[in-house]
Parts: structure tokens; sequence; C-alpha cells
């Protein structure tokens, strides 16, 4: 592990119950990051998401992407300190599901990025299968 939580913390603003990353465990500056998530089916989410059959909701899954990707963005110099905002995804597939007693691995690169605008490709995975696939788009806070 690169950063616990609360290193994560430092450098994005998000915060529980939606502080959807718990570890880094890959760091390329300014290029790609790969984050954990661990599915312990205590998430708050849980309680009104098919109870009965506890699955994550693909939104959460691709918000869990976007932190990553913010966590690439807020770490460089000029932008620490800011909130890097959503601002859209292509073509989001969800293949599978995600339970409880799963880790997420959210892997995230930046394909371009100029004036605090970006693009990134994202994948999350659990073991070797993808889960969620999506092109994320960003803008960082002026």
């Amino acid at each position: 592990m690169l950063y616990n939580q609360e290193q994560i913390k430092a450098v994005i603003p998000h915060r529980d119950p939606f502080l959807l990353i718990d570890e880094i465990e890959e760091y390329v500056e300014k290029e790609s990051v790969t984050a954990i998530k661990h599915v312990t089916g205590e998430e708050d989410f849980f309680r009104g998401h098919f109870p009965e059959y506890k699955v994550m909701p693909g939104v959460l899954i691709l918000e869990a992407l976007a932190q990553a990707g913010a966590f690439i963005v807020l770490n460089i110099e000029e932008y620490k300190g800011k909130i890097a905002f959503f601002a859209g995804a292509d073509d989001v597939k969800w293949r599978k599901q995600v339970k409880p007693g799963d880790t997420l691995r959210l892997c995230v690169k930046v394909d371009k990025f100029k004036l605090g605008i970006g693009i990134a490709d994202a994948v999350a995975y659990v073991g070797q299968d993808a889960v969620c696939t999506a092109k994320i788009k960003f803008a960082v806070q002026r």
C-alpha cells in the first residue's frame, strides 16, 4: 500500500459515508492510479440497495473510479486543495455485480488533461474480471 485512507483524505475532499477508496496501491504522477475499495457489506448504501440481495450500485462503482481519478489530478501542485468535479462518462459498461466480500481494484489512466479539464480511461476489477469500464470526464474547480 502506497497511501492509506487518511493520506487519501489529505488529497481528495470526499469523506464518509461517500469516500469510496480505502487505499492506493500504485500511483504514477499525473498519469495513473490503482486504488482499492474493500466492499464489506457494512457500507451505508447496502441498507437500501436491495437489502435482501446486496449488490454495490453501479453508479457508485463509477463514482469510485472518479474518486481515484481525482487523486491523480489533485496531487498536481497547481490543483492541490481544489475539487475535481465529475463532468461526465462515456461508453460506461457494467459487466458483473460487486458484492460484499469483493475487493474492487480501480484503475484510472489520464488520457487528456489541459487547463483543468480532462478525460481518463477507467476500469474496475474484481479479481481478473472487469466489472465496470468507462471513459470519465472531469473538471477542476477554478
